[in-house]
């Protein structure tokens, strides 16, 4: 009677970390959401989806990836997994890779931020990384917008209890 298996819950209940992304209440726009399970159930990763364009396809993706998360792990020149979903939303299936890397220091409200912007093979694919202190990855793609400093200004903390099913 295999066919009878109990399946696990394939989305977690959500976070345990706050997110650090533009508040979905100031932005005029469509915005998506999307967590990563691990198979324990625990989530791994959130990513944000936010939509310039009116509905034409989303301009940039915002993703916070705990320490320990699996899509932070990546080979030589394999591009971010936020790229990754934003190539895959924009149905665009043409080979991306990363072809160098760039430090810089930003402020960010009172806080000094080391932004590693990153070059991709796709010139129209914008990417800046940095490290959060609490050990969470925040990865920024765009699509077709360079990533300037006053995007760093919007970025808000939003609690993780915004991102909990149920």
């Amino acid at each position: 009677m295999s066919f009878l298996r109990r399946r696990s819950p394939a989305t977690p209940a959500g976070p345990d970390f706050d997110v650090l992304a533009m508040d979905p209440g100031d932005w005029p726009g469509n915005l998506g959401a999307g967590l990563l399970p691990a198979p324990d159930g625990s989530c791994q990763g959130v990513f944000l989806r936010y939509d310039l364009f009116g509905g034409r396809g989303p301009a940039m993706v915002i993703g916070n990836l705990p320490e320990g998360s699996p899509a932070r792990e990546l080979g030589d020149g394999q591009i971010p997994f936020e790229v990754a979903q934003l190539l895959v939303a924009l149905e665009n299936d043409e080979p991306v890779e990363v072809t160098g890397t760039e430090d810089m220091p930003v402020m960010q409200g009172d806080n000094l931020l080391i932004v590693r912007r990153l070059t991709l093979s796709e010139s129209r694919i914008s990417c800046v990384q940095f490290d959060r202190s609490d050990g969470v990855l925040v990865t920024i793609a765009s699509w077709d917008r360079p990533i300037t400093s006053d995007l760093y200004a919007l970025l808000k903390p939003l609690p993780a209890e915004l991102f909990q099913q149920g």
